[in-house]
């Protein structure tokens, strides 16, 4: 997924996040990622509502995911950041292709703020 270094967490057992070989941090048994459930709270929406775009992730869990954010936010701020900007470069290389539309761009960026919404 990311070329860069990938930064490394260690949960305590009592936050439901784990780490997939790919430098991903997801929900536990979900495919529920750390950016989106902290993305969502950025953007203003509650517990409740975060809950209620990703049913598979209760309430709890999103509860214990900001405390662990709020206690670990610089580093996690910096692992969204690189996060992002990979997806840029990607975007770069994809667009530097041959035969590459502008649409193609804009369809992937809107499709980028669609999952950020649900």
């Amino acid at each position: 997924m990311r070329d860069m270094e990938i930064k490394r967490f260690n949960f305590p057992h009592t936050v439901p996040l784990v780490q997939w070989q790919d430098g991903s941090v997801r929900v536990q048994n979900s495919r529920v990622t750390l950016e989106t459930i902290v993305i969502r709270m950025q953007v203003g929406d509650t517990v409740e509502r975060i809950h209620s775009g990703f049913p598979t992730v209760s309430v709890s869990q999103i509860r214990e995911i900001l405390a662990w954010y709020f206690d670990n936010q610089a580093d996690v701020d910096e692992y969204i950041r690189q996060g992002q900007e990979e997806f840029e470069r990607i975007l770069q290389r994809i667009e530097s292709q041959p035969g590459y539309k502008k649409v193609s761009r804009e369809e992937l960026l809107r499709r980028k703020a669609q999952l950020i919404k649900t």
